[in-house]
């Protein structure tokens, strides 16, 4: 069962930290992460209730050679050449796993979009756009983050596009 926390003054994780620092609103929900999981961002909309479609996953593709974030609802996939063409690139492919976490300071599974150690292109599907609030990772497994998709676009200064499939 997930348990609910509004908006932390300090502490937390470095996207809990820049939301807060941005005066951003957003709930913090917070659930038992199985290690087992086959898939974090299934996992977490089950715990939380929330529909798939809802739960964004954050994943980090490589772009013409540059670092690129992509948030995608978990119900769907990555288009890899909707990315590339979001982000004015030709070519696209999943970054290394270890790239991904040097670059972001999040671990695989916990990457969010927010807060990371080097800010890196980033792509908002724009279905997110369908929704009042939609949740992504808040830094760590078993932790997530729901805000407005607007406030999301803002603080990573993402583009929205159509980059998922499914």
């Amino acid at each position: 069962m997930a348990r609910k926390k509004q908006r932390t003054g300090s502490g937390g994780t470095p996207a809990t930290v820049a939301a807060t620092k941005a005066g951003v609103s957003f709930t913090l929900h917070s659930y038992e992460h199985d290690p087992a999981s086959p898939s974090y961002g299934e996992e977490a909309a089950e715990a939380l209730g929330v529909g798939p479609e809802r739960v964004f996953k954050t994943l980090v593709a490589e772009v013409d050679g540059v670092l690129t974030v992509a948030v995608v609802p978990v119900s769907g996939s990555l288009d890899l050449k909707a990315l590339a063409s979001a982000v004015g690139g030709k070519r696209a492919s999943m970054a290394d796993p270890a790239a991904a976490e040097r670059a972001t300071g999040y671990v695989r599974g916990g990457i969010s979009p927010l807060g990371q150690r080097r800010a890196l292109p980033t792509v908002v599907d724009a279905s997110a756009q369908r929704y009042g609030t939609v949740c992504v990772s808040a830094g760590r497994r078993g932790l997530e983050i729901e805000l407005a998709p607007a406030d999301l676009v803002r603080l990573t200064g993402a583009v929205t596009a159509p980059v998922a499939r499914g």
